[in-house]
């Protein structure tokens, strides 16, 4: 299945800037404070390209390498506007989502680093998206590769699994009986809110995509990352992908 088609004289909705002010490598926090706060702390000549709905999209350069940090909001619904628009309309080839996550594993523990290596939704995002019926959705091999060896030489644990993506907060649902329908053949590792939508879009555009995530929290512990520290505290997972992007 590829992208839907979109009328010729629809310009983007969301992102307000140039096509020549986007990079073709995008790194994508959720929080457009952490793509601020990324942005003013590794990119040099670094500049604010859009900031339409106070979702801030800075461009710089990270050694040698020209690069976009945005966010993407909370949500398939607002992953799949920002990352549609960036592909289709920017012509972008590579985005990196980092990200939070809840732990559902007891080996994992706060702040532990995960690599996404498929994602499963019980939603029907992508049938609505393009008509495609499946239910879970893979990122760019050659990307996650790239992370791994960037984990290693950098002498990083990150834990690879499935990560399931919820359309609620587990905390402020009963996950468990969401957690008892997912399909026996998927070992889910931990939850998060954006990944299918962003691995089954840069799949209907032949594009490359990956999702690192922090644990934050666990069903298996009381260890919660604060506000402050979910903002500020995340630095491995961010030089993980500017140096993997």
């Amino acid at each position: 299945m590829k992208a839907p088609k979109v009328m010729d004289h629809i310009k983007p909705a969301h992102i307000e800037c140039g096509k020549e002010d986007i990079a073709p490598l995008v790194i994508m926090p959720g929080d457009p404070l952490r793509a601020k706060y990324i942005a003013e702390k590794y990119l040099t000549d670094c500049k604010l390209v859009s900031k339409a709905r106070n979702m801030f999209a800075y461009t710089g350069m990270y050694n040698d390498k020209r690069i976009t940090v945005m966010g993407s909001g909370m949500g398939m619904p607002s992953m799949s506007i920002y990352a549609f628009e960036l592909f289709y309309f920017f012509g972008v080839e590579k985005i990196i989502r980092i990200g939070t996550c809840g732990g559902l594993k007891a080996n994992l523990n706060v702040p532990d680093l995960i690599l996404a290596d498929s994602s499963y939704t019980e939603s029907n995002f992508a049938y609505s998206y393009n008509g495609d019926l499946t239910h879970v959705a893979y990122p760019s091999k050659e990307l996650n590769q790239v992370i791994l060896k960037n984990a290693k030489n950098n002498n990083l644990t990150i834990h690879q699994g499935c990560v399931m993506c919820t359309e609620q907060f587990g905390f402020y649902s009963d996950n468990e009986h969401v957690l008892k329908r997912v399909p026996k053949n998927l070992d889910v590792i931990a939850e998060e809110m954006e990944s299918f939508a962003l691995f089954h879009i840069a799949d209907s555009f032949d594009k490359k995509a990956a999702v690192i995530l922090t644990v934050v929290d666990s069903k298996y512990s009381e260890t919660f990352m604060s506000i402050e520290d979910r903002e500020r505290s995340l630095d491995d997972m961010i030089l993980l992908a500017l140096a993997s992007i």
